[in-house]
């Protein structure tokens, strides 16, 4: 597997097949975008000629204290291959520098974070699922 950390020389054509189960996912286009708009993104892709990217992670940040990790998607045929931990371990290092790194997660990946250093805290979250497939806002 090869990880990249560089996102700005993908295209929307390697991003197919993520946001599995999203009623509304963002277009490969819009992955792209928020890809490379990212403060920190990692990239998998398999260690033959495809150009697919299989897996990502990425991390928005005050570049100061603190980042979060809002999407961390395996393929699923890559899923329980360590894709997913090796992404989120070179992403902590990226970021080892900052006080605090925080994830908000379904109970069911709780103990993948807790295998990489994460421990459980209260979250809040806000969700307005209509604007899930990332369309621009009025007046950006």
């Amino acid at each position: 597997m090869r990880y990249l950390t560089d996102a700005s020389n993908l295209t929307a054509a390697q991003l197919g097949g993520f946001f599995v189960g999203w009623p509304s996912p963002p277009s490969p286009a819009t992955h792209l975008r928020l890809l490379q708009s990212s403060f920190r993104a990692v990239v998998a892709l398999p260690d033959d000629d495809d150009e697919r990217v299989v897996g990502f992670v990425t991390a928005i940040s005050d570049g100061v204290l603190s980042a979060y990790i809002p999407l961390l998607e395996v393929l699923p045929a890559y899923r329980h291959s360590g894709v997913g931990t090796e992404l989120v371990r070179r992403l902590l290092g990226a970021l080892d520098a900052l006080y605090m790194v925080d994830v908000t997660c379904d109970p069911d990946v709780v103990p993948f974070y807790e295998r990489l250093g994460f421990v459980a805290g209260t979250a809040m979250m806000r969700r307005q699922y209509q604007r899930q497939s990332g369309a621009p806002l009025a007046g950006a």
